[in-house]
This record gives structure tokens, sequence and C-alpha cells, in this order.
């Protein structure tokens, strides 16, 4: 790289971070309605089926909703995809070859969504009842499935694999290997659980809003207790996929774990400490449990095992401790915090199973967990990218060495803020008129504008001047 592009390069570092930053972690939060919401959809068109017309019409009136998340987040999707090749054209020309069928792959499974997601929203009153739910079938497949193949290249960036590198060329190249690298499988269970619990809280803070308001009818009953026992099953499993997700950490970017835990110094038997913050030499104001070893146990299943410290590589080399450390406990503060509610959520439902939401404590805590559950998923992801840093491919490519030369970044970042700031209203709006129409009492929503059609059979001596002409 010249001189000139050097300096280029290193003026659009902070932009183009900040650009991907912001169109992962808007775009990510529809992905998660896309991975978990056609399920709700399938568990309630399946209970209509069998007689429920509350539950079919919630499915109904879900299923435009899923309509309105998928059209924005095809926009924002798209854009992405973009990014990778014009934000970072060092990653792509080097490893395009390697990560290439994962993003094929990824496009197939968005075409099948978006042609199901069609037919199933448009198919209501003219397919019949049962095969219209199938319809839910290839949609929730394919939200996985495409899910796994963007998940999968992230985590081949923390876990490169499927190829040969000489001299700096990859050859031999794998793309299975790729896809299927060692941090692929537990990084997609973390997320996919993530997404479950942001879209159950979310979904379960909505209607407890109404309830609140007073709205005790079976549909807001049912919308509660359907994507709340969906983030029942999420949330208690989440910790656990977290810890072998973190064990892996120890031996494939120790730094990383060494980042997050704030651990300044290769230690053995290293304790577990809570909260504190990075004053850029070490963690400060941090709670030591009292255990030896705990740290070095949970990391590696040894209490006198060695964990690598951040003073084993230059400062160079090292991510930003302070943001990693800050997500890092955000996300397991929150996490542990939404344990406590489905633990909260049982024992009303053991105690008072007639009376679940009877509590407004409980509703206002509900109503929270629904944020909470996209911060917590955000700083996840936080920890995962600002923790590999400085490499945009684990210890292969730097970051800095990926980035464009180009000048523009700053402009398409405002861009971009416009551009999403606009969607994120624009949804906003048509999903709060959807709602209010729906208080109303409007079943089939009709254009809300726009003169009423005339269906009438046309007057038969007209039709006939009509066919004579």
């Amino acid at each position: 790289m010249g001189l000139t592009s050097a300096v280029l390069a290193t003026d659009a570092l902070l932009p183009a971070r900040n650009q991907m930053a912001l169109s992962l972690g808007w775009h990510i939060i529809l992905a998660c309605f896309g991975m978990v919401f056609p399920a709700m959809i399938f568990v309630l068109h399946r209970k209509g089926l069998k007689g429920d017309e509350i539950a079919l019409e919630l499915a109904k009136r879900w299923s435009k909703v899923a309509g309105v998340l998928f059209a924005i987040g095809a926009v924002s999707g798209t854009i992405l995809s973009f990014e990778l090749g014009l934000l970072w054209p060092g990653l792509m020309e080097t490893y395009g070859d390697v990560i290439g069928l994962a993003f094929a792959l990824e496009g197939i499974s968005f075409f099948i969504e978006a042609i199901f997601l069609g037919i199933y929203v448009y198919g209501w009153g003219r397919l019949p009842g049962r095969l219209h739910s199938m319809m839910l079938i290839p949609i929730m497949a394919a939200g996985v499935v495409g899910s796994f193949m963007v998940i999968s290249v992230n985590a081949w960036m923390n876990a490169p694999a499927g190829f040969t590198l000489v001299d700096g060329v990859p050859t031999d190249i794998d793309p299975l290997a790729a896809i299927f690298n060692s941090a692929a499988g537990l990084q997609f269970l973390h997320m996919y659980l993530a997404a479950v619990m942001v879209v159950g809280f979310c979904v379960a803070a909505i209607y407890a809003m109404g309830w609140l308001r007073g709205r005790h009818d079976r549909m807001h009953r049912l919308g509660l207790i359907v994507p709340l026992c969906f983030a029942a099953v999420a949330t208690p499993l989440q910790p656990v996929v977290g810890h072998f997700a973190g064990q892996r950490l120890a031996t494939e970017q120790p730094i990383k774990l060494a980042a997050m835990e704030g651990l300044a110094e290769t230690t053995t038997a290293a304790r577990l400490e809570l909260g504190g913050y990075w004053n850029g030499e070490e963690l400060v104001g941090a709670i030591e449990v009292p255990i030896d070893g705990l740290l070095s146990f949970m990391s590696t299943n040894d209490f006198n095992a060695e964990l690598i410290g951040l003073d084993s590589v230059p400062e160079e080399d090292r991510p930003p401790v302070g943001i990693v450390h800050i997500a890092f406990q955000t996300m397991v503060a929150i996490g542990s915090a939404l344990v406590g509610l489905i633990a909260w959520a049982a024992w009303r439902w053991r105690r008072h199973p007639e009376d679940l939401f009877g509590s407004k404590w409980f509703l206002r805590a509900l109503i929270l967990a629904g944020p909470a559950a996209i911060v917590a998923m955000e700083t996840g992801w936080i920890t995962t990218e600002v923790g590999r840093q400085p490499w945009i491919v684990h210890g292969l490519l730097r970051t800095e060495d990926a980035v464009t030369d180009s000048g523009y970044i700053w402009i398409t970042l405002t861009v971009l803020v416009v551009v999403y700031g606009g969607m994120t209203v624009g949804a906003t709006m048509v999903i709060k008129s959807m709602s209010r129409r729906w208080r109303e009492g409007e079943i089939d929503l009709a254009s809300p504008y726009g003169p009423e059609l005339d269906l009438l059979p046309a007057d038969p001596d007209q039709t006939r001047s009509v066919n004579a002409t």
C-alpha cells in the first residue's frame, strides 16, 4: 500500500468501523425477527386450526407485521452485503473465494424466505388452512440457514479455516471447512438463543403494556404467553452456551478473553472479578469473588490453569480493553437479570396460574425486558467484534490493512444514518397504524385512503356494446 493510500485508509478506518457497526447493529434486530417470529406465528396458526379463532386472528396480524419487518430488513441486509466489498476490499480480495459459498447460500435462503413469506401473507382466505400453515416451515428453515451462513462467516473471522496460506495467498480452499469452522456452532447457537430472547421479550413487552392499560382479553393473554414461553426456554440455556463459547476463547483467542475479563497479567489460578473499569493499565473497582482459581476453572475446567494476560502481546495487538470489558459485563449482567425474570415468571405460574399477569411489577419488568434483551444482544456483538481487534481475520489480516482507501466513507455514513432513521420512523408509523386500526375493530386492513372499488356486475347493455366494438 502506497503512502497516499495508507493515509486515506487511516482516515477511512474510523468511519468504516462506525458504518459497519451502524449497519450490523440495526440489521441484527430485524434478523432476530426473521429467525424466530415465523415460529411463533406457526404455533398460533396451528392452534387456530384446532378451532381457536383468536389464535388464528393473532397469527394473521403477526404475519402482516412480519411482512413489514422483512421489507426493511431486506434493505438493510442488502446494504450490509455491499459494505463488505466497499468498506473492506482487502478482506474480500484475499479471502472472497474462501467465504463466498456461505454468502451464496445465504442469498438463496433469502429468496426462499421472501417467496414463501409472500405466499403466506397473501394466502389468507386463498389456501386451505393446513397447507397455508405449512408455508411457514420453509420460512423458518430459510431464516435459520441464512442466519447460520452469515454467522459462520463471522465465526470464520475468529477461527479462520478451510484454506492454506502460501505467500499470503489462500490455496487448497475448502469452502465447507470454512463454513463449519471451530467457532461456528457455538456462535450460531449463542446468537439464535439471543434472537429468541429478543423477539420473545420484545413481543411480550408490547402486550404487557396493553395489559397494564386494561386490555385483559384473550388476544393479549395469548400475545403474552406465546412469546414468553419461547423466551422461557432460551433464557436459562443462554448462560450455558455462553460458558462453552467462552471456554473456546481460552485456547483459540486468549487475548480476547483477557480483554473481556480485564486480565492484565498472565495468571495461574486466576480469580473472577465482576464489574469495574479498565484505566488503561489494570482493572479498577471490580468486585473479586473470593474463590481461588474460579476464573481459571470457568475458562478451562481447571482451578490451577494458567490464563494468558494482556501483557503477553504488544499494546498494538490488544483490543480496546475498556470497551470490550464494559460490553461483556453489561451482556452478562442483563442476561443474569433476564434469567431472574424467567424464574419469577415460573414462580408466578406455579403459585398463580390463573393470575399470571396480575402483578403490575411483573408486567413492568416484562416491558423493560424487551429493550434490555436488545441491549444484551448488541453488547454481545460488541464483545465479539471489538474483542477481535486489531484483526479482521484473527491472526492473519489486520483491520487497518483490509479497509478501503477511498475518502467518501464519512459521506456514506451520514447517508446511512438518514436512511436508517427514515426506515425506523416509517416502519414504526406503519406498525402503529396497523395496531390502532386493529384496536378499533378492523379485521382485514383495507387501505385508509383512496376510492372504494366497485365490484358490481357491469351493465349488460354496456357489456354488449363493448364486445361489439
